[in-house]
């Protein structure tokens, strides 16, 4: 192809300082082995600072959930373990989950318990003192019978909606319209009967909250859910309940991408593929969702959207700044009236440039195929870093090793400087096993031996689909610190908050 089409990722400080200590992550792939995870615990704290910020604008209170499923890593649930304890708090999703929190310093009135539930997560929860964040009436009717049958004490919930209505249309003359639909929480058609069942096991649970978790990115939907809580909060204190939180869930977001231009030319340029006007830019002309209908390009695009120029706490200002459908307020000032708190579950937002995932190039070869001739083979496979599975596509960063002896493709031809499409595959022997679909432009042809470095996948990347399939290695992980001129490392279970990598008293 003429034009490389790249889609270079946003690399901030410090994750681009750690980039450029090439020979330090060269030494830990060497010592590690590949694939392996290198997580920053600093940055998750500054981003934890950084949604604070915004509540600190709009002067609420209330507390920040980390959503734990979104990373597997002990130094970086240590470190929040570490921040201010009516700020900072975690949502765990398991058991497994949930013992991992408290065994990293969380005590059990900063945890938040979400998602479906089986009798042993909801015991122990209810043991320690969490708050359940309930998915459903059923699961409201099991808490209180543990609650009873054992001897519990009182337990702090939040009851989940779901299936929140809009007036769609002009001038008031609309029609009801329900948010996308949701298999998690109760619908709001079904409110009522949640509320007597509340009243009903007062004994066993108290109501703090209302709470929800919309998968979109749309402002607008949120906005409503928000401003219908409130509402329906004032609903359950003419009942004698006394929620006093709304919990708006995850979903920030993050930008991956750093140019909006190459993102847009890349998603133009894939539609002109799928109708055949240019080369595919994908194995096998995979298409993301959109397919050729007699010269009508059909579908949508299945990708999460590379370029977010406003993600993370920014999303949430916006977020709390939109004036509200119906009350006619911004969310933010609404919460702020009621004297309601506010509640948030950041899982990828609140990890952003906080890790990499390493991979050793072990192998490059040509194809015979034009405009895509090269295959590189990694010393990982798709469920190391599992872009591909959550519709994240950007580039990786090329390590180069230098000009070690006898390096470069093994069909003969001569090595290129000059930018190179390329399809990077694992090391599985399954024809599925691409990294990525996406033919992927880099400066110049890999050399076994250099390494390449996906940036910013310390959310639902590095670590939620890894496995040990034909006994390939999973990834290693270690946390690294910036000291003076250098990094240190450690095991990611050896980080502690009160030493340095390394085990030196902080």
């Amino acid at each position: 192809m003429d034009v490389p089409l790249y889609l270079r990722p946003r690399i901030e400080p410090p994750l681009a300082s750690l980039l450029g200590a090439a020979p330090f992550l060269h030494s830990l792939v060497d010592a590690l082995g590949s694939p392996l995870n290198v997580l920053l615990p600093e940055t998750i704290a500054e981003n934890a600072a950084r949604f604070r910020a915004v509540y600190r604008r709009h002067r609420l209170t209330g507390r920040l959930y980390f959503a734990h499923k979104a990373n597997r890593s002990s130094a970086l649930v240590r470190r929040l373990a570490a921040e201010d304890p009516a700020a900072v708090g975690i949502d765990v999703a398991s058991l497994e989950e949930l013992r991992h929190a408290l065994s990293c310093g969380f005590t059990g009135d900063r945890v938040m318990a979400t998602g479906p539930k089986d009798p042993e997560f909801l015991w122990l929860a209810a043991r320690v003192g969490a708050t359940v964040n309930l998915d459903s009436p059923r699961e409201l009717e099991q808490l209180a019978s543990l609650v009873r049958g054992h001897g519990l004490g009182r337990v702090r919930v939040l009851a989940r909606l779901s299936g929140f209505e809009s007036t769609a249309g002009q001038n008031g003359a609309g029609t009801r319209v329900l948010s996308r639909r949701s298999r998690f929480g109760t619908p709001v058609r079904d409110a009522e009967a949640l509320w007597s069942a509340l009243e009903r096991h007062s004994d066993a649970v108290e109501l703090i909250g209302l709470a929800y978790h919309l998968d979109t990115t749309g402002l607008e939907e949120k906005a409503r859910a928000l401003e219908q809580c409130v509402l329906l909060m004032d609903a359950c204190r003419e009942r004698g309940l006394a929620p006093r939180a709304v919990d708006i869930g995850g979903g920030f977001g993050v930008g991956y991408v750093a140019d909006a231009g190459e993102w847009q030319r890349w998603t133009t340029a894939l539609s002109e593929a799928v109708l055949g006007g240019r080369p595919p830019l994908t194995w096998r002309g995979h298409g993301y969702g959109l397919r050729n209908e007699g010269g009508t390009v059909r579908g949508s695009v299945a990708l999460y959207p590379g370029h977010r120029p406003d993600a993370g706490p920014a999303y949430l200002d916006e977020l709390l700044s939109l004036p509200a459908p119906v009350l006619g307020r911004e969310p933010g000032t609404l919460l702020l009236e009621h004297l309601h708190d506010l509640h948030i579950e950041p899982g990828r937002s609140l990890v952003d440039q906080c890790g990499l995932s390493l991979a050793r190039v072990l192998d490059v070869r040509g194809t015979g195929a034009d405009p895509d001739p090269y295959l590189v083979r990694l010393g990982m496979n798709a469920g190391d870093v599992s872009l591909e599975e959550h519709g994240v596509l950007m580039d990786p960063v090329l390590l180069s090793r230098g000009d070690p002896s006898g390096s470069g493709p093994d069909d003969g031809e001569p090595e290129t400087e000059r930018p190179v499409g390329v399809h990077l595959v694992g090391n599985l022997c399954l024809e599925a096993d691409l990294i990525t679909r996406r033919l992927v432009f880099l400066p110049r042809l890999p050399r076994p031996g250099d390494v390449l470095a996906f940036v910013n996948t310390a959310g639902y990347a590095m670590d939620f689909h890894a496995h040990h399939a034909q006994r390939q290695p999973s990834a290693r992980t270690v946390a690294v610190e910036r000291e003076g001129d250098s990094w240190r490392w450690c095991p990611d279970e050896d980080y502690w908050p009160i030493t340095h990598p390394g085990g030196t008293p902080a």
